[in-house]
């Protein structure tokens, strides 16, 4: 196994609990169109999913239905003006990421989300100045599962991929690393899925609190 040498967190679900924002702007739609308001925690399954899962929470559609983009359009102009209100670091990531800085490894930020919202959402957080690197959803041709998002971050670091361990709550977030050749741990505090079990990701260790990351980093 080679040496972990930076640690890589999905941002959505890992990093930080982002479903009640994303859930506020699906409820603004949902009275928009004369519908009741969902509970947050019966969207919060859907949140890693972004902008389609969420809308498939809130009105049952997928990207072939018809209407979807004009939803689609309307959730993310929602989402971007309170796109930080009630989200929050996950409990333990701070002191995880002071434990890191103080072994002189680097972390970094791989997400799906759009530039447009990782960076003031980071900024909100009082963490943009932290992170080694960040690679959002639109910094390359393809999201994960693809491989693309980690091979750029762990090029930007200045590393191999072996040398990078991935965090993150979905099954895209396994798969992205292992085609990347990353190891991967699975966030077990995180939003995973509706019924997703992350002991079938093939991940290298599924965690239940953040500082369980340091017993995988020799």
């Amino acid at each position: 196994m080679s040496e972990t040498r930076a640690i890589l967190f999905d941002l959505d679900g890992t990093f930080a609990d982002t479903a009640p924002d994303l859930g506020r702007a699906v409820n603004r739609m949902r009275a928009e169109h004369g519908l009741e308001p969902l509970a947050i925690d019966a969207m919060r399954a859907r949140a890693s999913s972004g902008a389609r899962g969420l809308l498939a929470a809130g009105f049952g559609l997928t990207p072939e239905s018809e209407g979807y983009k004009a939803l689609r359009d309307r959730f993310l102009d929602l989402y971007a003006e309170s796109l930080c209100v009630e989200t929050q670091i996950f409990d333990g990531i701070l002191e995880l990421l002071a434990e890191i800085e103080a072994r002189r490894l680097p972390w970094g930020i791989v997400t799906n989300k759009a530039r447009r919202f990782t960076d003031p959402l980071l900024r909100e957080l009082a963490i943009d100045g932290r992170a080694a690197c960040v690679v959002s959803g639109d910094s390359t041709p393809h999201i994960k599962p693809h491989p693309a998002p980690l091979l750029l971050a762990a090029s930007l670091l200045s590393l191999p991929p072996a040398a990078c361990l991935y965090v993150g709550d979905d099954l895209r977030d396994a798969q992205a690393a292992r085609a990347a050749g990353m190891r991967f741990a699975a966030a077990g505090w995180g939003y995973l899925g509706e019924g997703a079990d992350p002991r079938s990701w093939d991940a290298e260790a599924v965690i239940s609190r953040p500082r369980e990351v340091l017993k995988l980093i020799p």
